[in-house]
């Protein structure tokens, strides 16, 4: 992975880029104010998107905000987190701005590490930039092992849907993108709800786009969050399903064809075979109280192993094609 050291003398690092926040916000009045305040003078523009917030978050920030950046944008009816930033993102780019930071209003990402975010696209290292809270060894140590399962669990999904085998900490919304991924981006098309942050780093695949992870610490307050698991674990699951079907449509049959792309097909024929005819012989030897022939076993045994070591290939070779080059320093 290249440093920042390295790039400081690319094109993107030679000048200055013109960087705006938005803050998706919906009962977040008890946070909203300190955090705009706490917002440094390098970004030139804040969006707050009031997404038909029942405490008039709009309402508050217009009254009692006197900073000239803050612009309130509303909702007539409530569209989830991702639909509130993706107002946001639509008017960043119709206002021309090339980055875009997207900061939670309830005070939990600390505006003052934005420039630490936003530096790995300044520097023309990264296309999007995230938080990743699980970086540091004792924040790891601190958190409860529930959230560090649940964690572990929703970063294998992502991976694994997305493709950024490096990436940790996917429902992580500290993020920056750089203009020249975002305007590549179907955003009518990317999840409104809980599911965004997940199905962004999806879309960004498919466009090839350059994904960094930026350390920092996770910060909780007394908000209560209404992500609840037993309620988004399964469209969650059947959200990177969905996605990991398309992905390897995409890169592997549609826009190429690789040595990857058979290892797959034949590493699942494979282990299909296998499968099926192990189960097949095995319920018949039970139901006849005999064993299988050496022969029968082999032949099921083989495929399997075969199989098993095919997809591993491909996987192997999934790793390796995640993106290395920003889409930024191309279009330059």
């Amino acid at each position: 992975m290249p440093s920042f050291a390295a790039a400081a003398s690319t094109p993107n690092a030679a000048h200055s880029l013109r960087m705006a926040v938005v803050i998706p916000s919906f009962r977040v009045t008890r946070h909203i104010l300190d955090v705009l305040a706490r917002i440094g003078s390098e970004i030139e523009r804040i969006y707050v998107v009031d997404d038909a917030c029942p405490e008039h978050t709009g309402d508050l920030v217009e009254e009692k905000c006197r900073d000239a950046r803050v612009i309130v944008l509303r909702h007539g009816r409530n569209r989830g987190v991702g639909g509130a930033v993706k107002t946001g993102y639509a008017q960043g780019l119709a206002d021309g701005f090339d980055v875009i930071i997207k900061v939670d209003g309830d005070g939990q990402m600390p505006p003052e590490l934005i420039p630490a975010l936003a530096k790995p696209i300044r520097l023309g290292l990264a296309d999007y930039a995230k938080g990743n809270r699980f970086y540091s060894v004792e924040d790891v140590r601190a958190m409860p092992r529930a959230r560090l399962f649940g964690n572990a669990a929703l970063s294998f999904l992502t991976k694994l849907s997305s493709g950024y085998w490096r990436v940790f900490d996917p429902t992580n919304g500290f993020t920056a993108i750089h203009r020249s991924a975002l305007e590549l981006l179907p955003l009518e098309k990317i999840s409104d709800g809980y599911f965004f942050e997940s199905d962004m780093l999806f879309r960004l695949a498919t466009v090839r786009a350059m994904v960094l992870d930026v350390p920092m610490k996770a910060i909780y307050n007394d908000e209560r969050s209404a992500l609840r698991i037993a309620r988004i674990l399964g469209p969650f699951v059947r959200g990177h399903l969905i996605n990991f079907a398309k992905r390897v449509a995409y890169n592997y049959f549609l826009r190429d064809f690789s040595a990857a792309s058979l290892q797959l097909v034949t590493g699942g024929a494979s282990l299909l075979f296998a499968t099926v005819f192990g189960s097949w012989h095995w319920m018949t030897s039970g139901a006849e109280h005999r064993f299988a022939s050496a022969g029968t076993v082999m032949l099921a045994a083989l495929p399997a192993i075969l199989g098993v070591q095919l997809l591993l290939a491909f996987l192997s070779a999934d790793i390796a094609a995640e993106p290395t080059i920003a889409l930024q320093q191309l279009s330059d």
